[in-house]
């Protein structure tokens, strides 16, 4: 496995495929949740978190010491083209794109 996703109900999808992740995506805007969100994370730590409304962070969650980045206006085409290149390992990309940090 080099990635893996967990849905809207929080289930682990291990390596989905595009039309996974893009129903994942969707069901954003259609769950009735209060904090509603899906992320994608691959084995290198690096994950991204999709929430409803357009907040996307950008965490390595097996390094504490570097600053988590938040995208607070992602579109639904930013969220599928950044999770596929995270699927893809290519975390250069996500990390080039413009990441609010505090």
């Amino acid at each position: 496995m080099t990635y893996f996703m967990y849905d809207i109900t929080g289930t682990p999808v291990e390596e989905p495929d595009a039309d996974a992740v893009r129903a994942a995506v969707a069901s954003l805007g259609e769950s009735e949740r209060e904090n509603p969100d899906i992320s994608l994370t691959h084995e290198s730590g690096w994950s991204l978190t999709a929430y409803a409304g357009g907040l996307l962070l950008w965490e390595n969650v097996e390094d504490d010491a570097l600053v988590p980045g938040v995208i607070e206006k992602a579109t639904t085409e930013d969220v599928l083209r950044l999770f596929g290149r995270l699927a893809d390992g290519d975390t250069d990309t996500v990390e080039a794109e413009g990441w609010r940090r505090d």
